[in-house]
């Protein structure tokens, strides 16, 4: 209904009048007033409002509208303040906001930054939040951005100016969103998405009666306020007009509609009307053309919007401005979405406000369109005066537990912590959490590690800490403590990891935690290990600098590389061999993807896992030491290069290792957690061959019974992605299965996942889906094993891969039936093979290096089955 780039035209007649008023405004500041008129200009006459002219230096009112709009400098702590282009300032279209869109903050350092907002009422509250953006080429590049906004922990809207500045150069958009926060702080957070500088011009926060707008499906997003019948100069209605604040944009007609006025009092303040919609906008109406009883719409969006096929919620605002005439009536009845909505016969009263807005049921859904049509009764036609939409907005995330958000507010401010990124809700979005911390990912995240080691921090451990009673692992270490040791610490009760190594700490240990420590329910590190402790038993030790380069004697053997940094063979003093990952500075992951792996490993054990030995973590200098995999990765094994082949019994195996490990993640861990990116290059074998997963420490952990979650960062490999992440973007473990299938079938076809081509290339699974219909298992198995496997054992593996990967993931097994049905897959290839051997061993005669071998095979065999 509401197109910007009309009121764009619609407006300019006001600039010129608006501006003018506020360069003498300015002026008149600038020579100075009496005391007693700056002061009266100075009183907040709206309590409850929260305006803030971003990048604005001082705190004023504004005299157009009334409002007092406060400078952001108490709202957020990063950004730059900017104005917009001289040239542009004739450009500004809306006339209530000359003052406001001067000045604007931009944002070039850090992906999220936030402005705080506390509004009186507090949490659980109704909230029309407000943001302007005026882009006016500030930054003389003529390429206005594109970012997104989140409101609280959820998506709001992407800003966007490119259609509006290819027509009319660089306009302004103005999103609302009603919401009823969860907490009784609001952040409101401007996200860099790549695309350009996030900016902003004001933010304003609005109360709203809780008996307006319904909010119980989410929040409502602006989509049209439409102040109808009005002439096509009187802009935009707002405060004091609006008690509320909103901004009605004037439309004098839709479709062929005749545009009707009055210039008698409606008094909105007395009426039943709790929506209060302006007088001024109820004193304008439209009704249909002689000779038709209905007034029809039907909203069009074109193909690629957005709101094509949306939910959304509408209200009707009427007031009856046409004076009674002797024997008629006025009556009609309002049609929503062909039927979706009707409403009982509508008679209005003169001039007084009614506001028809349906709020029983599920919004409406699909492309808004409605009829307001005379009943047979009504002797005069049907009139509307004003109408609103908003498309509902879904909010799935749920803010940080309160007592975790308190207690971490107060650290930062205790030690004055001053990161680009510690802004806003600590956990959600998940893809912005903070750095240095790791979240649960349940409905309600907790904070479940916090790293403040070398931050330099000034003081006492501080007592907020305490609050963190989620808290798994702690690292103050190499600040400059002081004090004692508290006591609270032995309080967390889920603290599992402590490190206050490298302060200035003393006194003793209190008692409690050093029986925790005893029992080992707690690591605790307070003191260096001496280099005489270096060995593969002393497990997850940190290791200095010095001690790293000795390992890898210089770094003299490169083992392997990828998007942490260069993988170096290294050697501990008992001979024992150890990879070594240093983070490179150029390295695509950083240092929060070194500490999520460091803390996972830890405390993360299992066989078929590649185990942590140790780490480096001193300044720059930064590594993760594991244990050495001699027999490298099982994609080197399944290359086409490789003259070793693997036999079909070895694939087997090391299925089996790498579900044990998966099946570990998923269903051993609490809580869960899942891999996100497995592949064969993270499958790794040791000299015995046995498979570990390795790099799952980049992974995010998450409550068992939620099942999904948003990555932390961009993961996952092309081919071993499955199609629902796509769509959504969300890894669970269903996600994993997916990649698991993947591999099994590089397994059994001894193909990649994405099989080149000389003109385009083919997905594995594309490729054997048809082979699998017509039943010929031998074209399926790689063709180096030269038909040595058995048939039955094949065909039970393939089946195994097609549940990992059907197409919706709640078809796809359990890691738990996977492991399961691979042992009796194995259990199948295992007796094929004692039975060839027996025939074997009937027509000649074995030697003791056979029988040797035989029995080796058989513990393997065993073994595996065991486990």
């Amino acid at each position: 209904m509401y197109d910007a780039l009309d009121s764009i035209m619609v407006l300019r007649a006001w600039l010129v009048f608006v501006l003018l008023i506020s360069i003498l405004d300015n002026l008149k500041l600038a020579k100075g007033d009496s005391t007693e008129h700056a002061r009266r200009r100075l009183v907040d006459q709206t309590p409850g409002f929260i305006s803030i002219d971003c990048g604005a230096t001082i705190d004023y009112l504004d005299e157009s509208t009334g409002i007092f709009y406060k400078s952001d400098s108490g709202f957020i702590d990063t950004g730059t303040n900017n104005v917009i282009s001289p040239e542009y300032y004739s450009s500004m279209v809306s006339p209530t906001y000359v003052r406001q869109i001067k000045n604007l903050r931009s944002f070039p350092q850090g992906t999220k930054n936030c402005y705080t907002l506390k509004p009186e009422q507090g949490k659980n509250s109704n909230y029309l939040i407000r943001a302007f953006f005026f882009y006016g080429n500030y930054d003389d590049k003529n390429q206005p951005p594109k970012f997104d906004v989140y409101v609280g922990v959820n998506f709001w809207t992407t800003v966007s100016f490119s259609e509006l500045y290819q027509l009319y150069g660089p306009w302004e958009t103005f999103p609302d969103i009603i919401h009823v926060p969860l907490s009784d702080t609001i952040y409101v957070c401007l996200i860099n998405t790549g695309s350009g500088i996030p900016f902003i011009s004001a933010l304003e926060l609005r109360p709203l009666s809780k008996s307006i707008y319904p909010t119980n499906f989410g929040a409502l997003s602006f989509g049209s306020r439409l102040d109808i019948g009005t002439s096509s100069h009187t802009g935009l209605t707002r405060y004091e007009d609006d008690v509320y604040d909103r901004l009605w944009c004037s439309q004098s007609t839709l479709s062929n509609w005749v545009p009707i006025n009055t210039s008698s009092v409606i008094n909105t303040q007395d009426s039943n009307d709790s929506y209060q919609p302006p007088a001024q906008v109820l004193r304008t109406a439209v009704q249909p053309p002689s000779g038709h009883n209905a007034l029809t719409y039907v909203r069009s969006y074109g193909t690629n919007n957005p709101y094509n096929g949306g939910k959304y919620y509408v209200c009707f605002h009427f007031a009856e401005i046409a004076k009674p005439t002797q024997g008629k009536k006025r009556e009609f009845i309002i049609d929503v979405e062909d039927g979706n909505y009707t409403s009982e016969p509508i008679t209005l009263e003169y001039l007084k406000p009614l506001s028809i807005c349906p709020q029983n049921g599920p919004p409406f859904e699909g492309l808004f369109s409605f009829s307001i049509s005379a009943t047979t009764e009504s002797g005069l036609p049907p009139i509307v005066n004003a109408i609103e939409y908003y498309s509902v907005i879904s909010l799935p995330f749920e803010p940080t537990d309160p007592r975790d958000v308190a207690a971490i507010m107060y650290i930062k401010q205790t030690y004055t912590i001053s990161r680009d990124d510690w802004q806003g809700d600590p956990c959600v979005p998940h893809q912005y959490s903070w750095s240095n911390l790791t979240c649960s990912s349940d409905d309600t995240p907790r904070i479940i590690s916090l790293d403040l080691s070398s931050s330099k921090l000034i003081g006492e451990i501080a007592t907020s800490i305490s609050g963190l009673k989620a808290l798994q692992y702690l690292d103050l270490s190499y600040n400059n403590l002081t004090g004692n040791v508290p006591e609270f610490l032995a309080q967390l009760p889920n603290l599992k990891i402590l490190n206050l190594r490298g302060n200035n700490l003393k006194g003793s240990v209190p008692e409690d935690l050093i029986q925790k420590s005893r029992d080992g329910s707690l690591v605790l590190r307070r003191r260096r290990e001496t280099a005489k402790e270096s060995n593969i038993k002393s497990k997850n030790r940190q290791y200095s600098y010095p001690e790293v380069v000795e390992i890898t004697n210089s770094f003299q053997t490169i083992v392997g590389e990828g998007g942490f940094g260069k993988v170096y063979l290294g050697i501990l003093k008992d001979e024992t061999k150890v990879a070594i990952k240093l983070l490179s500075p150029s390295s695509k992951q950083g240092y929060k993807e070194f500490q999520a792996e460091a803390q996972l490993l830890m405390i993360v054990h299992h066989r078929n896992l590649v185990s942590l030995v140790g780490y480096c973590d001193e300044g720059e200098y930064k590594a993760l030491i594991y244990e050495y995999m001699a027999n490298g990765n099982l994609q080197q094994h399944l290359s086409v290069t490789n003259m070793n082949v693997l036999t079909w019994n070895q694939r087997l195996h090391i299925a089996v290792d790498a579900s044990h490990g998966l099946e570990y993640l998923h269903n051993g861990c609490k809580p869960t957690i899942i891999h996100r990116d497995l592949k064969t290059s993270n499958i790794l074998l040791n000299e015995k061959m046995q498979a570990k997963i390795a790099d799952f420490g980049l992974s995010r952990a998450f409550a068992a019974e939620n099942d999904s979650h948003v990555s932390s960062c961009p993961a996952g490999t092309i081919g071993y992605l499955n199609p629902e992440f796509q769509k959504s973007g969300n890894f669970n473990k269903k996600t994993d299965i997916y990649s698991y299938g993947i591999v099994l079938f590089e397994l059994i076809t001894g193909r990649p996942a994405i099989i080149r081509g000389p003109e385009e290339n083919t997905h594995i699974v594309d490729w054997v889906h048809p082979i699998i219909e017509s039943g010929d298992i031998r074209n399926i198995i790689d063709p180096r094993l030269h038909g040595q496997f058995d048939i039955n054992s094949a065909w039970k593996a393939v089946e195994i891969a097609m549940s990992c990967i059907a197409p919706e993931s709640i078809q796809r097994s359990d890691m738990s039936e996977v492991c399961a049905e691979l042992k009796e897959c194995l259990a199948l290839e295992m007796a094929h093979g004692r039975s060839q051997r027996m025939v074997t061993g009937g027509n000649k005669t074995i030697s003791n290096n056979q029988l040797i071998t035989t029995s080796l095979e058989l513990e393997s065999d065993i073994a595996a089955l065991a486990r």
